[in-house]
């Protein structure tokens, strides 16, 4: 034995413990807000469960639909946060004002052209997924108004990812907190008429959902004028709205990558529900509430993602590829504890948990086989979350899209569509193509990880205004670069 190497061990072990420390001080507050997020979800889905499987599947598939302009406008965000963040660790607060402005006119771009479709088009858009038409009679106003709160969904998102930028995140936890709690307690009343309020059915859960985003984004103004007046560049004025021509091309840019990969994955998921359709409304309302109810166990990940996606680029802006290393492997190990205790929970509750969100008796059956496969799939999308938030946070947009392409259009969508045929309309072989889906994705990013080469990147430097941004298009990987660290 060294004796010279003994003191090193528990300097190594506290510093080990000082990085786990510091990666859970950043990952919790957006986990909780995943979770927020997630419970209110769950709780829709409750309660529009209560209404029978015709409404559940109308409700699925206008909340399919959503999701993809969801993913999109959050991908917009992507762009704001990098943008953002470069101009602040300049300390160009007008060129960061600019960059907001500009993340606004796309973002909101992105969800009006979605309410137009919903506006114009919401039964041909339905039909295509292969909805019944009484479903699809039961689904249009609800998607209508879902649609609409995108628009005021769009905007509160790009005030959150200004703060994020500044590494404010427990403003957005809180006023997650908010936002979720007024959508639960109008859907309620609005659903089910209660206290005096008009019993709306599955309008009144699209109601409120308009509400409830309305408030975020009061709320998102309101705290971005207080700390204007600290000194940080969260919010905007009018003249930073006209002059934000060139920053919304620089955002667009910025986040095209990631939009590519969402708009794979959306794509996807919508040809696989049209693969369900053929199982008929009971399948797709299992799907629906299956989908929300194991959210729950994504959000470690997710949360894990966005913390590995700081600390590797500020790891790689000092130079320090050793460092990014030990933050993936941590974040990773993080990641994979958390997900496996609560894919276990769910395996072995799957039965419990799905009668507690449908009184339907074909729904559960169908539902209990899902929640086992996607409860076994929570290791690889622990490790492909975490992963892709470490790539990104080198500045590596294109391996996660790559996985995204690969897992869902390589091997989710042609498998579902295989074991369709091939096993005569058995839904259990359907829902284990979600687990070949993200082991892929694990697999991609995994090796991505070990062959290294990211860790040799510091990322691009990009030429703005007033001091150094990140350039959207200066590298063939894309800009997703995490913010510098504010002294």
């Amino acid at each position: 034995m060294n004796p010279a190497a003994t003191p090193e061990r528990p300097a190594a072990a506290a510093e080990t413990r000082t990085l786990d420390h510091d990666i859970w001080a950043m990952a919790w507050p957006a986990m909780l807000s995943f979770l927020v997020v997630n419970v209110v979800d769950v709780t829709d889905v409750a309660f529009v469960g209560r209404l029978g499987r015709h409404t559940v599947a109308a409700w699925s598939y206008a909340a399919q639909c959503v999701h993809l302009v969801e993913t999109l406008v959050q991908s917009v965000g992507v762009g704001c946060v990098a943008l953002m963040a470069r101009a602040a660790g300049a300390r160009d607060p007008a060129r960061a004002r600019r960059v907001l402005a500009g993340s606004i006119l796309v973002s909101q771009a992105v969800a009006l052209l979605g309410l137009l479709l919903a506006v114009f088009a919401p039964r041909r858009i339905l039909a295509l997924l292969g909805a019944e038409p009484d479903v699809i009679e039961t689904a249009v106003p609800y998607l209508r108004l879902f649609a609409s709160s995108m628009v005021l969904y769009a905007a509160a998102f790009m005030f959150e990812s200004g703060l994020r930028a500044h590494k404010s995140t427990r403003g957005p936890m809180l006023i997650a907190i908010v936002v979720m709690t007024v959508k639960a307690i109008l859907s309620f009343g609005l659903i089910f008429g209660a206290w005096g309020l008009p019993r709306l059915g599955l309008v009144g859960a699209g109601a409120a959902t308009v509400a409830a985003h309305a408030v975020g984004l009061v709320l998102y103004v309101a705290i971005a004028r207080v700390l204007a007046r600290e000194g940080l560049a969260v919010t905007f004025r009018w003249r930073d709205l006209l002059a934000g021509r060139q920053s919304a091309s620089e955002t667009l840019a910025v986040s095209l990558p990631t939009m590519g990969e969402r708009l794979i994955m959306s794509l996807a998921l919508l040809t696989y529900f049209k693969i369900l359709s053929s199982y008929g409304t009971a399948a797709i309302a299992a799907y629906g509430i299956g989908v929300r109810l194991l959210s729950f166990s994504w959000a470690p990940g997710l949360g894990f993602g966005a913390a590995a996606s700081t600390f590797v680029g500020q790891a790689l802006g000092a130079n320090d590829s050793r460092g990014a290393r030990r933050v993936g492997y941590r974040s990773v190990r993080l990641a994979l504890i958390v997900m496996c205790a609560l894919g276990v929970a769910f395996f072995l509750f799957r039965r419990q948990l799905a009668g507690a969100f449908t009184n339907d008796p074909q729904v559960v059956e169908d539902l209990v086989p899902f929640m086992m496969m996607l409860a076994i799939a929570q290791p690889f999308m622990g490790s492909h979350f975490t992963l892709g938030g470490v790539l990104r946070g080198a500045g590596d947009t294109v391996t996660p899209l790559v996985g995204a392409a690969v897992g869902n259009w390589g091997f989710r969508v042609p498998l579902a569509w295989l074991f369709t045929r091939a096993f005569g309309h058995r839904l259990g072989w359907v829902w284990a193509s979600l687990i070949a889906d993200h082991f892929v994705r694990m697999t991609i990013n995994a090796a991505a990880f070990v062959r290294g080469r990211w860790a040799r990147r510091t990322g691009a430097t990009l030429r703005g205004h007033g001091g150094s941004v990140a350039d959207p298009v200066g590298t063939s990987r894309g800009a997703e670069v995490a913010p510098l660290e504010q002294n």
